[in-house]
This record gives C-alpha cells, sequence and structure tokens, in this order.
C-alpha cells in the first residue's frame, strides 16, 4: 500500500513529502494508523549522511503512536483499535542471548525503525514521519496513557527508554543521588523519571537560565557546570550519573562527583570523541564509566507502564510535517522545550 511520508533523497536535500510503500500484513505484522511522531536528534544526523551508512530516500521517525488499524491472522498481543507504540527497532534476530534476554536492542542483528536491512521496498525500513508503519507484534508496545496524551506519549519511545534503561539497571531509587547532565529531549526525561522512581536528583546545566525549569521539572538541586565552587560542592556525593551531552567535553569534572563505586553513564553520542578522562578518577574511588543504548522490548513496556501509573508523558512542541525542516534548525540551536512531535494528519496536506 501507498502511503505518505516525509523523508529526504540526500543528506543535503532538505526533507520532503513521499509516497512510500508499506508491505501488507502478514501472520504476525500489526497496521498501525500513525497519530504522532517525535523527532529525534537521532533523526537528523541521520538523514543528513553524518552518520555513516544512510540509505535514501530517508524516511526518519522512531517515536511513533497511534491505533492498530488491522493485524495479521496469528496476532495475539494486540487488537484493532489498540492505542500502540513503535520505538527505535522493528526486528532482531529473535534467537541469540541478547534476544532471550529480552535485551534486543544488543542484537548484532537488531533492525532499526528507519535505515534498517529489509526485503520491502526500497531494501530498507522507512520510519515514522509517515501515515502508516506494519511492524511484527513483537516490537510492538501497548500505550495505556489516557488518549488526549498521545502526542507527549511518543517521545517516551526513544528519549523515555533511553533514560530509564539506565535508571533501572544502577538501581536509581530511594536513598541514591542521580545527577542527570544536561537539560534537553533525554535530560528533561531523565529528571522526571529518576524523581518518580525514588531518587534525589540533581541536575547538571551550563546555563543558568535553565535552573527554574529544572527545578519544575522534579530535580531536588540544580548545579551550573562552569561554576567550579558549586561542581566542588558535589564532589563525592553522586551514586550515579546519567550523561546526556551529545557534544564532546570534560568527563573529568563529572566523574569527581560520584562515591566510591559510582558510575557514569554515557548516553548522548557526540560525532568526536570525548576527551580521554584521567585513569586516576577512576581506579582511586573504584568508578567506572558505562554506556547504555535506548532499552530492550520488556524494559520499555515497563517504562511506558511506570509513566502511565505515574502520569508521566514529555515536554512537547507540535508542528505539522511540512514545518520538520525548520524544526531541525531550531533544534540545532537548542530551541525547543524539550521534544518536537509530528502530527501525523498533518502528512497529506
Amino acid at each position: 500500500m501507498t502511503v505518505k511520508a516525509y523523508g529526504a533523497h540526500a543528506g543535503d536535500q532538505p526533507l520532503v513529502s513521499l509516497d512510500i510503500t508499506r508491505r501488507e500484513s502478514g501472520a504476525h505484522d500489526v497496521q498501525i494508523d500513525i497519530a504522532f511522531c517525535g523527532v529525534c536528534h537521532s533523526d537528523l544526523h541521520q538523514v543528513r549522511g553524518e552518520w555513516a551508512g544512510t540509505q535514501y530516500p530517508c524516511v526518519p521517525g522512531h517515536e511513533i503512536v497511534g491505533r492498530v488499524a488491522a493485524i495479521g491472522a496469528h496476532v495475539t498481543k494486540h487488537k484493532v483499535g489498540d492505542l500502540v507504540g513503535v520505538g527505535c527497532m522493528v526486528d532482531s534476530c529473535q534467537h541469540c542471548a541478547d534476544c532471550e534476554d529480552g535485551l534486543e536492542n544488543y542484537c548484532d542483528g537488531m533492525v532499526g525503525t528507519y535505515n534498517g536491512p529489509t526485503a520491502d521496498a526500497p531494501g530498507h525500513t522507512l520510519g515514522g514521519y509517515s501515515e502508516q508503519i506494519v511492524v511484527h507484534e513483537r516490537f510492538v508496545l501497548s500505550v495505556s496513557h489516557p488518549e488526549e496524551q498521545l502526542a507527549a506519549v511518543a517521545p517516551l519511545l526513544c528519549a523515555g527508554i533511553t533514560t530509564w534503561s539506565p535508571l533501572r539497571h544502577w538501581n536509581a531509587g530511594p536513598g541514591k543521588r542521580v545527577g542527570i547532565v544536561g537539560i534537553g529531549g533525554l535530560g528533561h526525561m531523565g529528571i522526571k523519571l529518576a524523581r518518580a522512581m525514588g531518587a534525589h536528583v540533581v541536575a547538571f546545566t551550563t546555563s543558568e537560565a535553565k535552573r527554574a525549569d529544572a527545578l519544575a521539572l522534579g530535580a531536588h538541586e540544580v548545579v551550573v557546570s562552569r561554576d567550579p565552587v558549586a561542581m566542588a560542592e558535589q564532589a563525592k556525593s553522586l551514586d550515579l550519573i546519567v550523561n546526556t551531552v551529545a557534544a564532546p567535553h570534560d568527563l573529568d569534572a563529572f566523574l569527581n562527583l560520584l562515591k566510591r563505586d559510582g558510575t557514569m553513564v554515557l548516553v548522548g553520542a557526540p560525532s568526536s570523541p570525548h576527551p580521554s578522562p584521567q585513569v586516576f578518577n577512576l581506579i582511586m574511588k573504584r568508578r567506572a564509566i558505562a554506556g547504555s543504548m535506548i532499552g530492550g522490548i520488556p524494559e520499555t513496556q515497563e517504562m511506558l507502564d511506570f509513566c502511565a501509573e505515574h502520569g508521566i508523558v514529555a515536554d512537547i512542541e507540535m508542528i505539522r510535517a511540512d514545518e520538520i525542516n525548520a524544526a531541525y534548525k531550531r533544534m540545532l540551536k537548542g530551541d525547543v522545550k524539550y521534544r518536537f512531535v509530528i502530527d501525523s494528519a498533518t502528512l497529506a496536506a
């Protein structure tokens, strides 16, 4: 079937309206009428060819929410009319140790929601800046938020799970002091989630102007990282740091804030490497630097259910599909609080 989408034919070209083909639903497939799709910084990097391996035409989008329009004969997890979501992946090998552990995101055969290998035309997956998508039921998630919150649920499928997974894995909760570095699309979700999990949340920003915003999001304390006195006051105080910054910066400044056995988890993906940290900052306090990438399907469902129970959604700005190029320019300037979301009803306009 042919549906409307927005994508680019080359990295140096703007996104434009496209007609794309979706496969018919197979026995285990779910066909989804997309209502909203979040706009992730990864979309910009990939569609512009700033990350290697972009295939064109490229239709970005991996923060997808909508309603089930049709199901295959053997689908058991979803029914027509259900509110559902699709995140950053639509397939995996489904038999390796990672898949068996419900961590399909680490499977070597993980297929991204866009720019991943597929037998469907044009030979690579096309994402959520589109009217519809067809996905294997294993990778379709249930949404239990009220329908009026659906647009603000969309970013949970990437920004939400990207911060939830390390918070959950490193046991953020009561009695733990958690630092969130960066107050943007990822960081604002990290603050909300860590606070709801019961942790004491310390937000770090380079801008004094973001102090009030961070406190409103749920941070207990806000530290301007350019202030050496404020940073020194936090020395050896944090159990966990989730670092969301996607630009190279001095990691040692934050390693100094960890307690013995503390961990800093990097979830931001800069286009060039961070400066190497001092080894003594690690070995003298048995500190660790770790990385984390989105999350598996079970923990993504867990995150969505937790957010529904606690009334957590992203802070968003709705845009029309034909405003996406302008939104990319604003996103590069940090001019969004905190996530753009495309109203998919505007794709055919």
